[in-house]
């Protein structure tokens, strides 16, 4: 459980710059043994989170966010940065799609001798309609979100499959489920239960790895714990460089 946030400020050069405050609570003794550091965290929509134990004082937490000042400056413009190269979609032909890291060209036909499907072939997205629409932009959106949630279920659940053998804490073949996010790739619930974003399929399947084993480490420890981080290092060793590849990508695949 968290609480509401407070915020603060801190200055980076001539910056000025601002931080949200979330407390969680501890719900047992070993969740307050286990979540006593204070985890610092930027946005794509270059928000910064700073999370606390519940009773951390004003200054523990501001200390640790002046630790990682430089960090947190250096995330927020590569985050800038990312965005200014972000082009809106107007789901035209001509447009890139991602799917497993590739890129792809956007393709709208109309025929009606075929039902509206959208598919891959030879380096293009395919959005084929029997007949045209006036929204059009509109109607090719929810075409391909539809496919992209799809092909999601199917590669997740291929992927869980795979990577449960690494993950020895896991008894049982964890449920999920695919919903959107604008700021998550993932989440794990106290019953472990995971929640995946479908843009992940436009990703690396190693960034897809990536992201299920980490809500996989939190069925075995619920936060950023040491032993988290030790866990996932465990199963996949080299996270931080897959990791920062899709942190790279984030601001293009979750608005693509």
């Amino acid at each position: 459980m968290t609480t509401p946030s407070e915020t603060g400020l801190f200055t980076y050069g001539d910056n000025t710059i601002q931080y949200h405050v979330i407390r969680k609570l501890a719900i047992c003794d070993d969740a307050l043994k286990s979540n006593r550091k204070v985890t610092i965290k930027v946005y794509p929509d270059q928000k910064v989170t700073a999370s606390a134990p519940f009773d951390a004082s004003e200054e523990l937490i501001r200390k640790a966010v002046l630790k990682r000042a430089r960090w947190i400056w250096q995330s927020i413009e590569a985050f800038a940065k990312q965005k200014d190269t972000v082009i809106p979609k107007h789901y035209v032909s001509g447009e890139t799609q991602f799917y497993l890291g590739k890129r792809y060209v956007l393709k709208v036909l109309v025929d009606t001798d075929q039902t509206n499907n959208v598919k891959l072939n030879r380096g293009q997205l395919q959005v084929t309609f029997q007949q045209d629409h006036e929204e059009r932009a509109k109607k090719v959106k929810e075409l391909v979100d539809q496919w992209y949630k799809n092909k999601a279920q199917a590669l997740f659940q291929q992927r869980l499959t795979e990577i449960l053998g690494k993950t020895t804490w896991v008894t049982d073949t964890p449920s999920f489920r695919v919903m959107a996010m604008k700021k998550q790739w993932g989440s794990c619930s106290a019953k472990g239960q995971l929640v995946l974003n479908p843009h992940l399929v436009k990703a690396p399947k190693e960034c897809i790895d990536y992201v299920i084993l980490h809500e996989l480490c939190h069925i075995a420890e619920h936060n950023h714990s040491e032993r988290f981080w030790r866990l996932l290092t465990q199963v996949m060793p080299n996270w931080k460089e897959v990791k920062a590849k899709l942190d790279g990508m984030a601001e293009v695949y979750l608005n693509g």
